[in-house]
């Protein structure tokens, strides 16, 4: 049984995997087992050229972020558990939380965040219900969202970045993702509003 699983290892998922792995030394934080499942395949970030990205060299491609993503997050926080060469499928809800199946296994976790593309190739069973034609794009481009309210689908389970209604852009969905860790760890510290800073001395 995981804490909390990430489905998708784009700009959004990985920032979420950051950001909740950056709390390991919280006591509210320090046992809790994590895993992202860092499906890539479909990630806009395949084909994208980042000019325009605050502390981004520019000229840097999304394939880049995406295997560096991985190695920062498996360097700093090696206990977040990556599951590679697997797609999520279905979810579906549990006594004690859901039921993920992906082409290969099953797993539980007790909160999800669902952080895939916004394409209309966005297959996962048991999300019917929540998904709709996405508010912030062109209607022939076939986008959809998972309907949601500041990211929070229902208890349990998140959306972030621009499957949960927001636009294609790499520094939304990455603020996007650390929202809704931010959200997380916030549950998971009692509601006291919480947030990780790193700093210099």
């Amino acid at each position: 049984m995981l804490d909390a699983l990430i489905i998708g290892g784009g700009a959004a998922g990985l920032s979420c995997a950051l950001v909740l792995g950056s709390a390991k030394n919280k006591s509210f934080a320090s046992e809790k087992r994590i895993g992202i499942i860092t499906h890539q395949k479909t990630s806009h970030l395949q084909n994208a050229l980042f000019n325009n990205v605050l502390g981004l060299e520019p000229g840097t491609t999304g394939a880049s972020i995406l295997e560096s993503g991985k190695e920062q997050l498996s360097n700093l926080y090696p206990h977040i558990e990556q599951i590679e060469n697997e797609k999520a499928v279905s979810i579906s809800k549990t006594l004690t939380g859901f039921a993920i199946a992906t082409n290969k296994n099953l797993y539980e976790s007790k909160l999800v965040v669902i952080a895939v593309g916004y394409t209309n190739l966005m297959t996962i069973k048991g999300l019917e219900a929540y998904t709709e034609q996405h508010p912030r794009a062109a209607h022939e481009k076939q986008r959809v969202w998972l309907k949601n309210t500041d990211h929070f689908i229902e208890e349990g389970l998140y959306v972030a970045g621009t499957l949960a209604g927001w636009r294609s852009q790499f520094a939304i969905a990455s603020g996007s993702g650390a929202h809704v860790a931010t959200d997380i760890l916030t549950l998971w510290n009692n509601g006291k509003h919480t947030k990780v800073h790193d700093k210099i001395g």
